[in-house]
């Protein structure tokens, strides 16, 4: 029994993979109950797909806890995590983007990378290594219940709760819950149930994907050449992709597809992309064939139903972050649950999702698929693999090409850090623009929605390592902050402040007052008590 009524959960989530099981960890770290169904059995492997956690989804692993483990996870610590490009596998390097190795991911300043104001860097790790870590302190983290082998099948909702009818191998039940999130990839069954469509462009381009074990591939490539994570290959017979999984013997292969009716086959097209004859053994683990899209849901609510991640958005899955947009969602969605939960926030604070998120998805939606046309089968010299002068000459130019036309995806600043909330109903605007932003570029801004630029603080610690569940104020020494708190404590708003010795330049006035997800959402002098008490009355969605 929960709040006086008969209640399973507070929330309830369909999904279990990445998006799913990430809102589970952070509504259990705010307290509120939740149960997740998931149809396929505890720890069963996912695809082989997302090679990649961004940035800005580190960040949040390291609030919860998780960053650790999920560093130390994937390739080996001293593998590097570079992009190559080359004419195969096999064949000859045309160039290179470096990236560290994750032992040396805090230390190293070699790559596009590594000089970001963050305390945690990107990491390229599988899913199927990363939705495990997940999955175990999921199932250990209080207040959340899993339920493996378990189906959903439809979701009723009224004015205080939502009924979801599941089944399991004893038959249909129905669990409550105050509200519901539906994290339940593409195909999403909540999606439908609440009458959301997809829009947008459903085909932008035909893959084959093939996952293979290959023990014997890397003593066929150059042991002068360091390894990478990722391999881009071009040549006249096939234009692939593959990753490494474990930096041992494991690679998915990407096949790209002129059109839905060209014929291919598909060892043949391995085997161009590996650059390696008849003779060459290797096992297929598992293989998927999928359309490359640009779809975005019409709504990402229905009252006290929720989606997030693929369930209301769809695209070219670049860099991975298709899966970290979702993670995105589901953690600007349950901050806002969480604290119209504790009591501190009024159902209005809801509303935020949306007018957040849903703009975001689609500007990220026609990066990615703007960045897809540019990648769409670039003219290849001819020369490209001849042993020649000319040969080598087109190597270097076609090398540069596809080295500069790739880094903004692969080091992808501006995904990260450079997006804002233009039209949240909490958030307190000033009139000031939000710089714009590109896929690898981005201008730090306090202005409001913003993310917070990031700093280390004199003791050496990350200033996000200091934020309130709730709202932060940040300020140099000195500054009054009585009036401010005092109209927090009232509310029961959750409130703590950081003095700094020096703040960067990009703080321009006295307070930047900033919330848990780092956005900034008021900046200014200290406030008169009327002002804030508007001001906190907006922020906790009135």
């Amino acid at each position: 029994m929960l709040n006086g009524e008969t209640m399973d959960a507070d929330v309830l989530i369909a999904g279990a993979g990445p998006v799913g099981l990430v809102a589970a960890l952070d509504l259990s770290s705010r307290g509120v109950p939740v149960t997740v169904v998931e149809e396929r059995e505890f720890l069963e492997p996912p695809n082989v797909k997302c090679n990649h956690v961004a940035s800005r989804t580190m960040e949040s692993f390291r609030r919860l806890g998780i960053a650790d483990q999920v560093r130390a996870a994937g390739l080996p610590r001293d593998y590097p995590q570079d992009v190559a490009f080359r004419t195969s596998l096999t064949g000859r390097e045309l160039s290179r983007i470096p990236i560290p190795a994750s032992g040396e991911r805090y230390t190293s300043r070699l790559g596009p990378d590594t000089s970001w104001a963050t305390p945690e860097p990107p990491h390229r790790i599988n899913q199927t290594f990363l939705e495990p870590i997940l999955a175990r302190n999921a199932a250990a983290a209080p207040g959340v219940t899993l339920l493996n082998r378990t189906r959903f099948h439809s979701v009723e909702q009224d004015s205080s709760s939502v009924s979801a009818v599941v089944s399991d191998g004893s038959g249909e039940r129905t669990l409550r819950a105050r509200y519901f999130i539906g994290a339940d990839g593409g195909r999403s069954a909540v999606r439908k149930q609440i009458g959301a469509k997809l829009s947008g462009d459903p085909v932008l381009q035909h893959v084959q994907s093939t996952c293979i074990r290959a023990p014997e591939l890397y003593s066929l490539m150059s042991a002068d050449e360091p390894r990478a994570w990722g391999y881009y290959t071009f040549n006249a017979r096939r234009v692939g992709h593959v990753y490494a999984i474990d930096g041992t013997e494991t690679f998915l292969v990407h096949t790209y597809l002129s059109s839905a009716d060209e014929a291919v086959d598909r060892d043949e097209a391995i085997r161009a992309i590996l650059g390696v004859d008849e003779s060459f053994e290797y096992d297929v683990v598992s293989k998927e064939d999928w359309v490359a899209r640009r779809l975005l849901a019409d709504r990402f609510r229905d009252r006290r139903v929720f989606l997030a991640g693929d369930a209301s958005h769809l695209w070219v899955p670049f860099a991975g972050f298709g899966m970290n947009a979702g993670i995105a969602d589901v953690l600007n969605l349950t901050w806002l649950l969480g604290a119209h939960l504790a009591g501190w926030a009024g159902e209005g604070i809801l509303d935020a999702y949306e007018a957040e998120r849903r703009p975001i998805t689609e500007q990220v939606s026609h990066f990615a698929m703007n960045h897809q046309r540019k990648l769409a089968r670039p003219g290849l010299p001819a020369e490209l693999e001849d042993d020649t002068p000319a040969g080598e000459a087109a190597r270097s130019s076609f090398g540069a090409v596809v080295r500069d036309l790739n880094e903004p995806q692969f080091a992808a600043a501006g995904l990260n850090y450079g997006y804002a909330y233009h039209d949240s109903p909490i958030i307190a605007y000033d009139g000031e623009e939000a710089p714009g932003y590109t896929m690898g570029a981005y201008t730090p801004s306090t202005v409001p929605g913003c993310r917070a630029p990031h700093f280390t603080l004199a003791d050496g610690s990350s200033l996000y390592d200091h934020f309130s569940p709730g709202y932060t104020a940040v300020t140099a020494h000195g500054v009054d902050l009585s009036v401010l708190a005092g109209e927090a404590e009232c509310r029961g708003i959750p409130f703590a402040s950081i003095e700094a010795d020096a703040l960067p330049a990009e703080y321009q006035q006295p307070i930047t007052l900033v919330r848990q997800d780092q956005t900034v959402v008021w900046r200014g002098a200290p406030p008169a008590p009327e002002f804030a008490a508007r001001l906190w009355e907006r922020l906790r969605g009135g």
